[in-house]
């Protein structure tokens, strides 16, 4: 069964760090380009952070660059988010999700067709 689980969320102060975690099971995780995606209340969801099959390219919202670190460990079947610097404008759920179509990892939302159920992120003083 194709399931995607992230972990790692929470509530930190503004310049804290989080990092979350993705891990794929039911699928090959190396066929398949990832991304991270966040919904704040009263806000539409976006793209934060995609990652390559191989994670050869990645792109960053620029809201996040500089303080956001995607990365991939295929082995482990498992995609991390380092957020470092949070900032309030952070809170939100965070999503991982799956797309055999975003080689070059565009962060194409209608690109990604399995998602994770989310973890929430707050910051909050």
């Amino acid at each position: 069964q194709f399931q995607l689980v992230e972990s790692g969320g929470g509530s930190v102060q503004p310049g804290g760090s989080l990092r979350l975690s993705c891990t794929a099971s039911g699928f090959t995780l190396d066929y398949y380009a990832i991304g991270w995606f966040r919904q704040a209340p009263g806000k539409e969801r976006e793209g934060v952070s995609c990652i390559s099959m191989s994670g050869g390219s990645t792109k960053y919202a620029d809201s996040v660059k500089g303080r956001f670190t995607i990365s991939r460990d295929n082995a482990k079947s498992t995609v991390y988010l380092s957020m470092d610097s949070l900032k309030p404008e952070d809170t939100g759920v965070y999503y991982c999700a799956a797309s055999y179509w975003d080689a070059q990892a565009m962060c194409v939302m209608s690109q990604y067709d399995r998602w994770g159920q989310g973890t929430q992120v707050t910051v909050s003083s």
